[in-house]
């Protein structure tokens, strides 16, 4: 730090020290005012402008430091000064103040702030060039934050010392005048009885309906201000439309028709989306006959002896399109037809906030939701288009096993089908750039799911990255496939195939449909950015599922749909913001893996003082008698509590069936239910949901109060007459 900041720091520091060692806020209370009101009063009489002046000059300079006391200054002023003067004093004062404030704080760390934080400031950077002055008249007109800390956040960003000064000056002038006045019914106050008079309660009343009706004016503000440049339409042909008609778009559509709203949906493909047709069902479909196989296989360690299994592969994937056309019906256009949907297939075109445009025809609607969903991930990686590849999307098209199956990606679709394509008897190669398999899960229970994959005779190759593809042809058909696989020291190694399978991810589907013409920002994840009622930059615009983000789950789409919906049908009157703190997920591998709320990684990852705060609670299911009968003795149940208290902060289950055991901690954390709760519930025996209760017992044995039972072990001696 140079001599200069040195300098500047250390005034700063000596005036802070002089106010606070001097106790010098005690002169700056409506107590002391009202004590010295007559004299002081006097004073401003014979000396106006001098008073004036000093009053002036306390405020800046306890704007300028940040120190604790503007408020009452404020409310002194109107009380002393009158209401137009102290306005007058109070309005400058404190813009002048908050200006100085701003630029020591831009002198002492605006630099060294952009240069050490320079990546993650770049967005800020460009919304405070683009908006700063809109920001900033915001935070003025509904304090957020302390004005304190607005001085200084605004120092490190890129704004102009004059656009500070002037909006600071026109943000704080209503607020100004709220507390002036209430100063000046204050200072008219000469008894206890006279705090109930109508001036008083009036002023009093203002100060706390001031940021509500502040908050409101902003609001329709800057709704005025993004729908500038659009017409809106007189009347409406819907009260709701939704493009896509996956998990998301059905849930709208389907709670919309329910309260009686006029709705349209619109799919360009399939009904159903991702979900029905290349997601859940064809590759739960597709798990379930793999899992036969493996119970086949294993029937030995229960004395039942198979002959040898044969899959047929064609057939595999017949039942695997068949379930889909069973479960079709639930998604169909019929059905939701006949709920009051509206249903067109087509492709649909925002045309402005209020209009959408699909088979040549234009749509009026109050309200839109956006529920495209996602796409696969496929990289651009050398050699990739001249060799067999597959998506989460296009696998179902296989009528023939690969003998030799490549997965790259070890999320949950890679663990999920490497393993299915092992057991129904490809051999199987799954390579992961990570360190580990399911990078977001706790690392023992990644560990186990690899264990178990790995004795299924999976190559498992993680901290490997795909660097190039390679196709040999012997004349018109491949001869060989393979790719080149780079380690974390660099070193490559090459693995033969003849069929690989992309699951890297899925890409949010924002593009061909007017998103970029109306503006709608995205995020760094390539989602649509939303606030937490799901709205888009236009708040009659929503957005939910994939296409939203942050989860990518089909009940977190029909979770987000609820209140897309009633914020768009209803948000006039109330709006809800999107709670997601307890959302389960499983990963349906053979242990599966679930969890809901947080993991051990995530809270050591926010908390520093992790082992101090909470406490970890395990239950292994080998000692599950249900478990040891059926053959699954394996995996285990982790819990997080705050220390010494049963409140579950999060849940982790490996093992079989573990997303069904989840669901009775999903259903205490929403209803805030502790351990204690479970451990008093009867589970019938012997089941698997026991291990639900037996975990409530290893936290209630950990946290046992020795103290009380000290004393009832004394007492049980005494009643033995022991000596």
């Amino acid at each position: 730090m140079s001599h200069r900041k040195l300098l500047v720091l250390g005034l700063v520091l000596s005036l802070i020290s002089v106010w606070y060692a001097f106790d010098l806020g005690q002169y700056l209370t409506l107590e002391n005012a009202k004590a010295q009101q007559a004299a002081l009063q006097d004073v401003i009489a014979a000396q106006p402008l001098q008073s004036s002046a000093i009053y002036f000059v306390i405020y800046v300079l306890v704007t300028a430091l940040s120190l604790p006391g503007a408020a009452v200054m404020t409310l002194l002023g109107g009380a002393l000064f009158g209401f137009w003067w102290s306005l007058l004093l109070v309005s400058f004062a404190s813009s002048l103040g908050a200006t100085l404030a701003f630029l020591v704080s831009r002198f002492l760390l605006h630099d060294w702030v952009q240069t050490t934080f320079q990546h993650r400031l770049q967005a800020i950077n460009t919304g405070i060039k683009k908006d700063g002055a809109f920001y900033l008249f915001t935070l003025r007109l509904i304090p957020v934050f302390p004005f304190f800390v607005i001085n200084i956040l605004m120092a490190i960003t890129p704004m102009k010392t004059r656009t500070f000064y002037i909006i600071s000056q026109l943000g704080m002038l209503a607020g100004t005048m709220v507390y002036v006045n209430a100063g000046t019914q204050l200072g008219q106050l000469e008894s206890l009885s006279g705090i109930l008079s109508p001036p008083i309660l009036l002023s009093l009343g203002l100060l706390g309906v001031f940021p509500i009706l502040a908050k409101r004016v902003m609001a329709w503000i800057q709704k005025r201000r993004v729908y500038a440049s659009w017409n809106k339409p007189a009347h409406f042909d819907q009260n709701m439309v939704v493009i896509g008609a996956g998990s998301g778009g059905l849930v709208s559509a389907y709670i919309a028709a329910a309260v009686k709203a006029k709705v349209t949906l619109i799919e360009k493909e399939k009904m159903g989306g991702d979900c029905l047709n290349t997601g859940c069902v064809p590759s739960k479909a597709l798990i379930r006959a793999a899992h036969t196989v493996k119970e086949i296989t294993g029937a030995a360690e229960f004395g039942i002896h198979a002959e040898a299994v044969s899959v047929d592969f064609t057939k595999v994937m017949q039942r695997v399109h068949n379930v889909i056309n069973r479960v079709e019906p639930h998604d169909s256009t019929e059905r939701y037809t006949r709920l009051g949907v509206h249903c067109i297939h087509g492709e649909a075109n925002i045309i402005s906030p209020w209009e959408v445009e699909v088979q040549g025809q234009r749509i009026t609607t109050r309200n839109i939701v956006i529920a495209t969903g996602a796409h696969p991930l496929v990289p651009k990686i050398p050699g990739l288009n001249d060799v067999n590849y597959y998506t989460s999307d296009t696998i179902w098209s296989l009528t023939t096993l690969p003998a030799r199956l490549l997965v790259l990606g070890g999320g949950p679709i890679g663990c999920e089908l490497a393993q299915s394509f092992s057991r129904l008897g490809s051999q199987v190669t799954l390579a992961e750039m990570a360190g580990q398999l399911l990078i977001r899960e706790d690392e023992e229970a990644a560990e186990l799911i690899r264990e178990s994959l790995e004795k299924e005779n999976i190559e498992i190759k993680t901290g490997h990255k795909a660097i190039r593809f390679e196709c040999l042809h012997n004349g018109t058909e491949p001869d060989s496939q393979r790719v080149y696989l780079e380690d974390t020291a660099k070193k490559t190694t090459t693995v033969e195939f003849d069929a690989v399978l992309l699951a890297l991810g899925r890409v949010a589907n924002v593009r061909g449909f007017g998103l970029e013409e109306l503006g709608i920002s995205t995020t760094d994840r390539g989602t649509v950015e939303v606030n937490q009622y799901l709205q888009t930059k236009y708040p009659n615009i929503f957005a939910v599922g994939d296409v939203a983000g942050p989860f990518q789950l089909t009940h977190a789409a029909g979770h987000q749909a609820w209140y897309a919906a009633v914020n768009g049908l209803f948000g006039q009157f109330k709006k809800f913001k999107a709670d997601y703190s307890v959302l389960p997920a499983v990963t349906y591998t053979s242990p599966e893996l679930a969890r809901v709320g947080i993991n051990e990684k995530e809270a050591k990852q926010q908390h520093s003082d992790f082992d101090t705060k909470f406490e970890i609670t395990t239950y292994k299911l080998d000692e599950l008698d249900r478990a040891i009968t059926d053959g699954e003795n394996y995996g285990f149940i982790k819990v997080i509590t705050p220390k010494g208290k049963d409140r579950i902060l999060g849940v982790t289950i490996v093992g079989q069936r573990a997303g069904d055991l989840l669901a009775e901690f999903t259903l205490a954390m929403r209803h805030g239910l502790g351990l204690s709760k479970i451990l008093g519930t009867v589970h019938p025996y012997p089941t698997m949901s026991e291990a639900a209760k037996y975990t409530a017992g290893e936290w209630k044995r950990a946290n046992a109060p020795q103290g009380l039972l000290y004393l009832v072990e004394k007492y049980h001696r005494w009643m033995r007459h022991e000596k």
